[in-house]
């Protein structure tokens, strides 16, 4: 009959063991333990400008364009929601995608339309940001300029070559129509109608002066 060895193993058996056991358990680096995708969200709202520049100017990187799960802004939206004319800047030029659309279909011009972000638009409209997009309710950056009554960005928008008659799907209305309906917009309603005495193909493309 063949006897099991029962002795224990040697000292350095164990050392090996010990040592094999610590590299497995040994912790891992917070940035190791995300995605890039959540590195480089996280970077963009952190500002961290480090992270974010060694994964976006990776070799063969897609990052720049990366949508939230939660809410599908991507970086853009997020800089621009915050009026950071840096990132935005920054962003553009590693070319993030100017008509990217988030959950509720809102590109980053909506943004900056809505919220009154006058270099944010004039740097869309030169990277050629759809100036008509309409989102998952139907409205355009110049529907949500004209609800906030902002005539600088309807301005801008209206001079870029944005169509003021494209209807909502709520309600079935143009930027024009709610400026109508507006008593305190006549200034606005002014700015569309001035839209009619631009040839069709008119768009500026570059700073205002």
């Amino acid at each position: 009959m063949y006897r099991i060895n029962a002795s224990r193993p040697s000292r350095k058996a164990i050392a090996v063991l010990a040592a094999a056991l610590g590299a497995i358990l040994m912790p891992i680096p917070a940035s190791a333990q995300f995605s890039d995708t959540y590195n480089f969200l996280r970077g963009v709202r952190d500002r961290d400008f480090a992270t974010v520049r060694d994964l976006v100017e990776a070799p063969s990187s897609t990052v720049i364009n990366v949508r939230d799960r939660s809410t599908g802004e991507a970086a853009l939206h997020i800089v621009t929601r915050e009026r950071d004319p840096q990132w935005v800047l920054y962003l553009l030029q590693r070319n993030a995608n100017p008509n990217i659309r988030d959950r509720e279909g809102n590109t980053p011009l909506h943004i900056a339309a809505q919220i009154g972000f006058p270099d944010a638009v004039n740097w869309l409209r030169i990277v050629n940001a759809d100036l008509n997009a309409r989102n998952n309710r139907g409205e355009t950056p110049l529907i949500l300029a004209v609800h906030q009554r902002n005539g600088a960005i309807v301005r801008q928008l209206v001079d870029a070559g944005a169509n003021p008659d494209i209807a909502d799907s709520v309600v079935g209305l143009s930027a024009r129509d709610y400026a109508a309906r507006d008593a305190r917009a006549a200034d606005i309603l002014e700015i569309l109608n001035s839209a009619e005495e631009q040839p069709e193909d008119t768009a500026v493309f570059g700073p205002s002066p």
